[in-house]
């Protein structure tokens, strides 16, 4: 059996991600497809922490921006929305095979249970796939942010940010297919060039606690039990030095 590079990970997946071509809602051959991948870390022996995004079901920013309703108010609506993406994807992994825990950073007792680290870390030794809801349970931090945050306070090997390109690149690879990759670049040049590879605090989390990213595409079947096995899939970014494209 091939040794485990990263034995506990952080897995960061966009909430338009469950969504597939419908491009809103939430796809449930999507998350089927997710929770067999995950499933495949599980049977690998990987403890798998995840956080999941809401913007196919609402995006706080989007109605505080353009509808008039207070930012608060409009971050709290995207943070339930994070709650019923976890749920679908502890459905999945249930129906998979694989137990999974949803803790949310809001109190909504009645659907999962309260995040603390203490927890979520115990989940995680006992096996189980721990789902983390709400961000980080306040206004103005995105899940980007609550996923770097998360990673370090679980005490992941790696946080995993779960994109459809193949890492980082100078541009949107997708706009422009001449753009140059990236396989590996410090957080101070991420921050510096403004890659949008995370939102800034983020990136700044990462940095300061040395938590190594890996940016890579989920599509690929297997990527993500390679990636835990030690092979270079996507882009990685920690405070090393930088080197060019392929």
């Amino acid at each position: 059996m091939t040794e485990l590079v990263y034995k506990r990970i952080l897995l960061k997946l966009s909430g338009e991600a469950l969504a597939g071509a419908a491009g809103f809602g939430i796809d449930p051959a999507v998350t089927a497809r997710y929770a067999a991948d995950v499933r495949e870390l599980h049977d690998a022996g990987v403890q798998v922490a995840m956080v999941v995004g809401g913007g196919n079901i609402f995006r706080g920013v989007w109605l505080a921006q353009g509808g008039g309703v207070d930012r608060v108010t409009g971050d709290q609506m995207g943070m339930l929305a994070t709650v019923m993406n976890s749920l679908a994807m502890q459905d999945a992994l249930h129906r998979a095979g694989v137990p999974a825990d949803v803790l949310s950073a809001l109190p909504v007792g009645q659907v999962c249970e309260p995040y603390a680290s203490r927890v979520a870390v115990e989940r995680l030794q006992q096996g189980r796939v721990v789902i983390l809801a709400a961000g980080t349970g306040n206004p103005f931090f995105t899940t980007d942010s609550a996923a770097s945050l998360r990673a370090i306070e679980v005490g992941a090997d790696i946080l995993i940010k779960a994109t459809k390109v193949d890492g980082v690149y100078a541009a949107d690879p997708l706009k422009n297919p001449q753009a140059e990759f990236y396989p590996r670049l410090s957080y101070h040049r991420a921050l510096a060039e403004n890659l949008q590879v995370m939102d800034t605090t983020a990136i700044v989390l990462c940095r300061d606690h040395a938590m190594p990213l890996r940016v890579m595409n989920v599509n690929k079947a297997g990527a993500l039990l390679r990636l835990v096995r030690g092979e270079a899939v996507g882009s990685l970014l920690d405070n090393g030095v930088d080197n060019g494209a392929h």
